[in-house]
């Protein structure tokens, strides 16, 4: 018994010991849940709060304003619009299909244009916003708006997108924005991030691709809270970017409307340059495009329109245009031998109407020849047969020399897309590129600009506005960035001798207003804005002996791609040269009656600064010019105010 009870005591002693234990092991247990709630609750609290956030919070880009292009007097060439778009991110949306179809109920959505949509979409990041529609109509845009809790991850925003109000005006220089391509990405180092986002719009071409850089800006950022269908609910902050910088360039809207309209349906080109600073106050290639169409999508029969035409709309003859020069280039062959010693102003030489060498026969276009010339002379009838003579004297290296001294041959640097560099040919030039020797015929061809020399609008107005004022001035198109002038660019001397470019703006003078001067027709009668100009006409074709012998056909009774290019470089006034003009008019004939008398206009447009009085013209031509005048579609004159521009 007392065992028994021995070991009852011995049991309940063992049992208390055990409940003491466990008991300690589950209050410590209790005493570190409530520790580790503790920590999570109030210590750890902050850093949990932002895991959530980080749940229902997404980070947004914003596309940052487009710089605006403006004239030289403040004129907006490129600016932009409010733009009502549609997006979708994939991430906050689990059928995309569907939801895209729920849309097209609201908007109009072609099975062709979701397919494309679903294409893009899945190829794209899931967090990317994806634009399925832009520049909606603002009952469409409040349609989608009003239905967006049912359209998961379809948000409305808000945008803007480039506009050009002068459409065609400025199209070749300016360009057009689109949106950026997989190609533009992989020319690209390292890409801004918002470049990634779909639709988002760069510089294409000119002006905007030029200085992408400047004018795009930098992207701000905004965070929202969204729903756990994606659904945004409210905007938490946001840190907007930087806009892009206003570029104001040195053209004059005015002057450049008036170019174009002048120029009309002609396959041409023309240049007009400040000769005090270089500054390129129009310059305008024709027929020309509305770069509109490219920013909201071209249409297939829209681009076929422009890529078929035989008159190139999309091309910008003005510094893409390599043409032979013509008799435009005597200029240089003048300068060179005058340079070079080996002829004098006063020195004649005799134009039988042909020039002999070897068995080959290098005809004047005058075809009985213009009997004894000088240099005067020469310039103001544009006899060959002297500029055959004086180059074989000089040779080609000095010619060459003097076309590049003068910016024929040379690129010249400005902000436009596919500036050519011309050719001004010499015999390690020719060497080079076709592996021959260079041979006297080609000297005598090269002298009156035709043969291998190749010259652009631009290059031909930098000519006339170096011989003009003797100075080795550069065209410039960048008035200022960023509200900030750009420095004027020192311009030096030529180093040509002045007695020597004398002669050859006598010449000049002479053509317009000597009794023989090619384009006398065109001259002005106010003597205070007397012009200087030589006329140019370079051939397409090869006339042969029989059709010499026979006559050279007409240009009129050729196909039009047949015909001669009319040239002509002017400037004016002569006394004291302010601004020079090329005008190149693709198979349009003779230089003095097609190129010249456009010239003459859009140069006293210039000076003018407006349509010029009548009284400038010969008496003559008056009611002719007048009539002219009137009916040249020219803009309304309120799409050139300066005031209210913005960047909306």
């Amino acid at each position: 018994m007392r065992r028994a009870q021995h070991l009852v005591l011995e049991a309940s002693r063992r049992m208390t010991r055990r409940g003491l234990l466990l008991g300690t092991l589950q209050g410590a247990f209790i005493g570190a849940l409530a520790y580790r709630m503790r920590q999570l609750q109030i210590e750890q609290a902050g850093e949990f709060q932002l895991l959530a956030d980080e749940n229902r919070i997404k980070i947004r880009l914003i596309p940052p304003a487009r710089g605006l292009i403006q004239d030289r007097k403040g004129v907006l060439l490129a600016g932009n619009e409010q733009n009502y778009r549609i997006t979708i991110i994939r991430e906050d949306t689990e059928d995309v299909p569907g939801t895209l179809a729920d849309l097209s109920r609201l908007i109009t959505l072609a099975d062709a244009d979701i397919a494309k949509l679903i294409a893009e979409i899945e190829k794209r990041s899931p967090t990317l916003p994806i634009t399925i529609a832009d520049r909606l109509t603002w009952e469409e845009f409040s349609r989608v708006a009003v239905n967006a809790p049912a359209l998961p991850g379809v948000s409305t925003e808000v945008g803007l997108s480039r506009v050009y109000p002068h459409r065609g005006d400025f199209a070749h220089v300016l360009g057009y924005v689109g949106p950026v391509s997989d190609y533009d990405l992989s020319k690209m180092e390292n890409p801004d991030p918002i470049l990634q986002i779909p639709k988002f719009q760069i510089g294409k071409l000119g002006i905007e691709a030029k200085l992408e850089d400047v004018l795009r800006g930098k992207a701000g950022v905004k965070r929202v809270e969204v729903n756990v269908k994606g659904r945004e609910m409210r905007e938490i902050d946001r840190r907007e970017g930087d806009a892009g910088a206003n570029v104001v360039l040195t053209l004059d809207a005015r002057l450049q409307n008036f170019l174009i309209a002048r120029l009309g349906a002609e396959s041409a080109a023309a240049v007009a340059i400040d000769l005090e600073d270089g500054d390129i106050l129009a310059i305008g290639s024709t027929p020309t495009f509305d770069p509109n169409l490219f920013v909201r999508g071209i249409s297939s029969a829209d681009y076929a329109l422009l890529t078929e035409n035989d008159h190139r709309p999309l091309a910008d003859k003005t510094v893409q245009g390599a043409y032979p020069p013509g008799s435009t280039f005597k200029i240089v062959t003048a300068l060179a031998a005058l340079e070079a010693g080996v002829i004098g102003p006063g020195e004649k030489v005799y134009c039988p109407g042909f020039t002999q060498l070897g068995d080959r026969k290098f005809h004047c276009w005058r075809r009985g020849g213009h009997g004894h010339v000088d240099l005067e002379q020469s310039l103001e009838q544009s006899c060959d047969v002297y500029y055959y003579e004086v180059a074989q004297r000089v040779g080609i290296d000095k010619i060459a020399e003097m076309a590049r001294r003068l910016g024929i041959g040379v690129k010249h640097d400005l902000p436009m897309s596919a500036v050519s560099e011309g050719v001004a040919p010499d015999k390690v030039w020719k060497q080079t590129r076709y592996g021959k020797d260079w041979l006297v015929g080609d000297t005598l061809n090269s002298a009156i600009g035709q043969g291998y020399v190749l010259a652009s609008p631009l290059q031909l107005a930098v000519m006339a506005g170096r011989v003009a004022t003797g100075k080795a001035l550069q065209p410039r198109l960048i008035k200022a960035l960023d509200d900030v002038p750009q420095a004027k660019p020192v311009v030096p001397p030529l180093g040509i001798s002045e007695e020597h470019l004398a002669a050859v703006r006598g010449g000049m003078y002479a053509v317009m207003n000597g009794n023989r001067g090619t384009a006398s027709a065109s001259r002005t009668v106010d003597k205070t804005l007397l012009m200087a100009g030589k006329t140019g006409t370079s051939q397409v074709r090869n006339i042969s002996t029989a059709e010499r012998a026979a006559g050279v056909i007409s240009n009129k009774d050729l196909p039009w791609e047949r015909r001669d290019h009319a040239l002509f470089v002017c400037f004016a006034p002569f006394d004291a040269p302010r601004v020079a003009v090329s005008v190149v008019v693709e198979h349009g004939g003779g230089g003095s009656a097609v190129a010249a008398p456009l010239a003459r206009d859009i140069l006293l447009y210039a000076l003018f600064d407006g349509l010029p009085p009548l009284e400038v013209y010969p008496s003559a031509q008056r009611d002719k010019v007048r009539e002219l005048l009137d009916t040249i579609p020219l803009a309304d004159p309120s799409s050139f105010t300066t005031g209210g521009i913005s960047r909306a």
